[in-house]
């Protein structure tokens, strides 16, 4: 299926902006007037060059980010969240009307960018499977934003991946189950690697072992009609062994583990939007 887009700037391309253009890029995808992208150093600049994507560094020219804006329907900011203020107020002159900027930084609120830029703003909150197109994005309109605004920023983000819509209200908790997940599920297979090696198991078998199991059950649920629930138990006979390392698992209440691990992630982010 064929994707067009208008014009498209992200300012920072770091790790998740990264994310995002291999997704424009990808085969099927149109981005009329091509891809401009950001960086501080020519040497990570360099390495983003392609023919429908003009890379620009700070460091050669000074005006990188105003340059890249120009013509520029999406905008995505993807400096730290303490610098989102100092960029915005740097392009601030040379953004046009109808450009939408799309933060993905975490805890800056649309409230904080508005103050800045006349233009409609949004939240996203991608996450890093963004990297191979099986990303979860959420995105969170501002005050100015509309339908269309939003459909538009959410086919970007489609490009790798879903996209939710929420309300702004519920978009950092949002990170704190899809944008932290992945280094959940990381945590849980480094345990459970580690746990295979130490019943005599060797780094390479644990790891076909473990990796092969998630990856397995991942996609088992994908192509499942049930819920997760019903598939373990479906694996959890009555009276055998999954049953026994079930109980002690629900004995160790890793629910409440994960309720407070969530909690203190939301803490963090809220401690981020007040700087």
């Amino acid at each position: 299926m064929s994707v067009d887009l208008p014009r498209i700037a992200i300012l920072g391309t770091g790790s998740m902006g990264g994310a995002i253009l291999s997704g424009l890029t990808a085969d099927g995808v149109v981005v009329d007037g091509g891809i401009r992208v950001t960086n501080r150093t020519e040497a990570k600049a360099a390495a983003l060059r392609a023919p429908e994507v003009t890379s620009l560094a700070t460091e050669l020219e000074p005006e990188a980010n105003r340059i890249a804006l120009a013509g520029a329907r999406v905008a995505i900011i993807g400096v730290k969240p303490g610098m989102v203020a100092d960029l915005l107020r740097e392009v601030a002159p040379a953004l046009e009307p109808d450009t939408i900027l799309v933060s993905v930084a975490a805890g800056v609120t649309t409230a904080s960018m508005e103050a800045l830029v006349p233009n409609v703003v949004v939240r996203a909150m991608p996450n890093t499977p963004s990297l191979v197109g099986r990303g979860v994005t959420g995105i969170a309109a501002g005050s100015r934003g509309d339908a269309e605004d939003l459909g538009l920023v959410r086919a970007v983000f489609e490009t790798v991946g879903e996209v939710l819509e929420v309300p702004e209200s519920q978009i950092d908790a949002l990170s704190t189950i899809s944008g932290s997940g992945p280094a959940y599920v990381f945590f849980l297979i480094e345990q459970l690697s580690r746990t295979a090696v130490g019943m005599g198991f060797t780094a390479e078998q644990a790891a076909v072992m473990v990796e092969g199991t998630f990856r397995g059950a991942s996609e088992l649920l994908a192509r499942s009609e049930g819920d997760p629930a019903e598939l373990r138990r479906r694996v959890t006979s009555p009276k055998g062994t999954t049953e026994r390392a079930i109980a002690e698992l629900e004995a160790a209440e890793l629910s409440a583990v994960f309720d407070r691990a969530t909690a203190a992630a939301l803490a963090r982010a809220r401690e981020l939007a007040a700087g």
